[in-house]
């Protein structure tokens, strides 16, 4: 009786953890600066369980955190603030060069190769609660390219 209960009851905390991880994220890179540069790019893969938007980014590393938006407008690459990016139920969506990414400005310090820095993104869910995911994000050196 006991077995089943334990059994149970590690199947149901499974299942709320697994819940609970509504928002996943693969791949976080920043890329390093030199010693006087005040901005740098963060990107990664990040799929949702269920629909949501990428709403807002901090790092302790930068006064200002922003998600971005590049493009080509008129044969000239412009890049601009968006407010948030949709995250649809069970696709990837790419932060990378050249689309959505993070920009982090007003950097603290240099960002060197090797290290790793917080960042936070916040996700708000269909229901408009809000999940804060934490990471750890590697810094890869100034020549790096994810593909």
């Amino acid at each position: 009786m006991k077995t089943k209960f334990f059994a149970g009851a590690i199947a149901l905390m499974s299942f709320a953890a697994a819940v609970q991880a509504q928002v996943t994220v693969k791949d976080p890179w920043v890329r390093a600066t030199v010693p006087a540069a005040k901005a740098s790019g963060a990107f990664m893969q990040i799929q949702s369980a269920q629909d949501a938007r990428l709403v807002e980014v901090r790092s302790s590393v930068a006064g200002m955190a922003e998600i971005h938006q590049m493009g080509m407008e008129n044969n000239v690459m412009k890049m601009q603030q968006v407010n948030g990016i949709d995250l649809p139920a069970g696709k990837t969506v790419e932060l990378a060069s050249g689309g959505y990414h993070i920009m982090l400005m007003q950097l603290k310090r240099q960002l060197k190769e090797g290290e790793t820095v917080p960042l936070t993104l916040v996700v708000q869910k269909k229901d408009k609660k809000l999940e804060t995911i934490e990471l750890n994000v590697a810094v890869r050196p100034l020549t790096y390219s994810a593909k």
